[in-house]
């Protein structure tokens, strides 16, 4: 069977209709110990402000908690929005992560603004271009290294892991500045598309301390259960959140399948729940391996950063110990990267 890369998990903490929001975060401590076995090389958390189906809004907090409960995955986040917050506090947050727990602290970072004008008039921030994003880039890995106008404390180990979430646009940003990228999203809706992006990546990357080769991390909605149409149908409720998402404005909690099942859904949704299912990686076992192997052989791919949520935790637990079955992660195996 082909060798998988490195598989790794994020877990954005999404509510489940009916349950308290702090239910939602203790599920994402339970799952990321269920997964500490050394088949899952990273358990990322994401950032999101405002969202009622997602109780995640504040990464470095809830990454300091997973750290504290697990022993041998890495944490990280997966991303934390840049634009949200002065490099120099994530530079301090992520630093004193890094010295609780040696060798297991990532930084993912992304540029994403609040999906809503009141989430940005909290956040204090209404416009956020490029140039910002560099600027406050460089600044943080200054910090990060040692060589801003001060030195921030505490210090972080010098190889500390940090990624770019990327866009196209901030692809290059990446490859300049010897950094991992994260890929996903409308990038690997096309394979071929993908596959060039990667290959930019790769041709403009610059080694750094903290990075010598490009590594590359595919970010694919994942979900196995012993039939395909068993793994389509626990997909179902995070398609139906993002199709209301897309088409009513608010990301809702996830439902139970049947619940998902019985809604009356415009034909503009069904299409964006046919969409969703249609983009992800599902099935048994061994056709996930299969498509998995296809994609990563396609581009290229270092890791794989497998998403994707369900209502039922017992189905998204054993979904888990399937895909980390596949993990073929070992620390005296990693390739050369972050």
């Amino acid at each position: 069977m082909t060798r998988l890369p490195p598989l790794s998990i994020l877990d954005r903490a999404m509510v489940r209709a009916g349950e308290p929001e702090g239910e939602a975060l203790r599920a994402v401590v339970d799952r990321a110990q269920r997964v500490d076995d050394g088949a899952i090389k990273r358990f990322w958390v994401a950032e999101h402000h405002g969202v009622p189906g997602i109780a995640g809004s504040a990464p470095a907090v809830l990454m300091a908690a997973i750290a504290a409960a697990t022993a041998k995955v890495r944490v990280g986040s997966g991303g934390i929005m840049l634009p949200n917050h002065q490099p120099l506090v994530v530079a301090e947050q992520v630093a004193t992560l890094d010295r609780l727990h040696p060798g297991r602290i990532d930084l993912g970072l992304g540029r994403s603004l609040g999906f809503t004008p009141a989430v940005r008039a909290g956040l204090r921030v209404e416009r956020y271009g490029d140039r910002a994003f560099a600027d406050d880039l460089a600044e943080l890995v200054a910090y990060l290294d040692g060589e801003a106008a001060f030195t921030s404390r505490p210090r972080p180990s010098p190889r500390l892991p940090v990624f770019i979430l990327a866009t196209r646009r901030s692809v290059p940003l990446a490859a300049q500045g010897g950094l991992g990228v994260v890929l996903g999203g409308p990038v690997l809706a096309d394979t071929a598309r993908a596959a060039e992006a990667v290959a930019g990546y790769r041709r403009a990357f610059r080694p750094s301390g903290r990075c010598a080769q490009p590594h590359v991390t595919l970010a694919v909605t994942t979900m196995a259960a012993a039939t395909e149409a068993g793994a389509r149908d626990l997909l179902l409720p995070e398609a139906w959140a993002m199709a209301q998402s897309r088409t009513r404005g608010e990301f809702r909690p996830l439902e139970p399948v049947d619940a998902v099942r019985s809604q009356a859904m415009t034909a503009r949704q069904r299409a964006l729940v046919q969409d969703h299912l249609d983009a992800a990686v599902h099935g048994s076992p061994a056709r996930i391996h299969r498509q998995l192997a296809d994609l990563a052989s396609a581009t290229g791919a270092d890791e794989l950063l497998l998403t994707g949520s369900t209502y039922d935790v017992e189905d998204q637990a054993r979904s888990d110990r399937w895909l980390a079955a596949m993990g073929q992660h070992r620390d005296d195996a990693d390739p050369p990267g972050p």
